[in-house]
């Protein structure tokens, strides 16, 4: 095992992964930007040094070199996906704790994960992937696969570069702004093209891999619940799926695995059609944020299984030892204002207070990486917080997040707090009836400007729903 690893990231997910490294025993080395300087995740590591910016691989890679450091954590987002920085990790004589530099070079391409995909035997969208960029390509392809399409950047992800077009007039000026915020976010102008299956559910399969050749499945999470192609609230399990559809997911999740040789932490994501049909998305290869509803309902540690998989060691569970039980939420808490199209705010956290959460007992968990005071910077991510709930079946959590979310107090800065209670509230996400366009479809009822009554109907709610139970 390592005596001692960097942490390349900030924020939550740098905190969650200083807390297992210490607690079995492994030194942390975190790294920040000048803005960052007083930051939480500083304080949570035994060590710190200062760069530039959390993109400078080089710089990142000096720290851990001149810490002492064994290997480096990339969390996710930054450098976690980037195919050349693990490189560069394993040639300064680094472990990289994350998958083979292969494994995600090939699933960071959208196009060349669906060819591996497809030849693997996993079903993937119908839709155009060819190497022909040009407009007149992609409007026959269009006409071939039927309106509505979906374009999508082939190295993007977070919703950057997709485009859905409803008729053939939409198509030239989609192509257009979708191949522009491609190579602007991405470095990467090409495009892909697929049919657009509406009404899906966003659901996504857990899998683990170690270099025995060693593959587990943890189980299926629905992500349904996004703004602008985000997600907001994912839960554990996936909600009204029969045993037979799980096993699928399970089955194809460990193919699609199985494919690359897939070692570490890595997710599979799939569109659920209305019909039972499923389709690859892609496959995210790294650790998700949404990785605590998955803890939650098996009793695992993830961030643990990642570090003694990277120091060579087996899985510690066989797929017949991982059970779950019970049911888990998990709500992002972003600086945004949803009635501003989810714009970040940020600003000075006033006040930041869940409640009393020793009522929960260990049933409730919150991810941060700020506190009261601290400063929410519109130069990263936006998020607050992730408050992640268990119950013994879904009703139960959902009960018990309602609760949460009413005795939840933020001040200092727009928040989507109000949408996350109302969506607890809403008849349709009660009744694990939602797809991806949940928000977009009830924005009237979502993202309504925040009023005080909000707590007390949540709270009303979250005690009806628990004298039901």
């Amino acid at each position: 095992m390592f005596d001692k690893i960097l942490i390349a990231n900030r924020g939550e997910i740098a905190c969650r992964i200083a807390a297992t490294a210490r607690a079995m025993g492994i030194g942390v080395v975190a790294v920040f930007s000048d803005q960052d300087r007083q930051s939480l995740h500083v304080e949570c590591a035994d060590q710190a040094v200062g760069i530039d910016s959390y993109l400078n691989g080089p710089a990142i890679i000096d720290a851990a070199l001149q810490s002492g450091a064994q290997a480096i954590h990339p969390g996710y987002g930054f450098n976690s996906e980037n195919a050349a920085f693990a490189r560069a990790v394993a040639k300064a004589g680094l472990v990289f704790i994350g998958p083979t530099v292969g494994a995600i070079r090939d699933m960071g391409s959208k196009v060349r994960s669906r060819r591996i995909m497809e030849r693997a035997g996993v079903p993937v969208v119908p839709g155009y992937h060819g190497a022909r960029q040009d407009f007149a390509t992609f409007k026959a392809a269009a006409k071939k696969i039927g309106y509505p399409v979906m374009i999508k950047a082939s190295a993007g992800g977070g919703g950057r570069g997709m485009r859905f077009v409803d008729t053939a007039r939409q198509l030239k000026d989609a192509v257009a702004s979708a191949r522009r915020e491609a190579k602007s976010a991405f470095g990467d102008a090409t495009l892909l093209m697929e049919q657009a299956v509406q009404r899906a559910r966003h659901v996504e399969v857990q899998v683990f891999g170690d270099r025995f050749g060693n593959i587990v499945t943890l189980s299926e999470r629905d992500c349904s619940v996004q703004r602008r192609h985000q997600k907001v609230i994912e839960e554990a399990p996936a909600p009204g799926l029969s045993h037979a559809l799980r096993q699928d997911f399970a089955a194809t999740a460990t193919q699609a695995a199985a494919a690359i040789g897939y070692v570490g932490a890595g997710t599979v994501e799939f569109l659920l059609a209305p019909n039972g049909d499923f389709y690859f998305m892609e496959m995210n290869t790294r650790l998700q944020v949404e990785h605590a509803v998955t803890e939650m309902i098996f009793g695992e540690d993830l961030v643990q299984w990642q570090l003694e998989v990277a120091a060579g060691l087996q899985l510690p569970r066989d797929q017949e030892e991982l059970v779950p039980s019970g049911h888990a939420f998990e709500a992002r808490l972003y600086a945004e204002d949803p009635a501003r199209d989810f714009l970040p705010t940020g600003g000075v956290i006033e006040r930041f207070n869940l409640g009393a959460m020793d009522q929960y007992g260990g049933s409730v968990r919150v991810d941060s990486g700020v506190r009261q005071g601290d400063t929410v910077s519109s130069d990263y991510d936006p998020m607050i917080a992730k408050i992640v709930v268990w119950g013994v079946d879904r009703q139960a959590a959902m009960a018990r997040m309602a609760g949460v979310l009413a005795d939840t107090e933020i001040a200092g800065m727009q928040t989507n707090l109000g949408l996350l209670r109302r969506a607890f509230g809403h008849p349709e996400f009660r009744a694990g009836a939602v797809e991806t366009g949940f928000i977009a479809d009830n924005a009237d009822d979502l993202l309504a400007a925040d009023s005080g009554n909000d707590a007390l109907a949540l709270a009303t709610l979250a005690v009806m729903l628990r004298r039901q139970e």
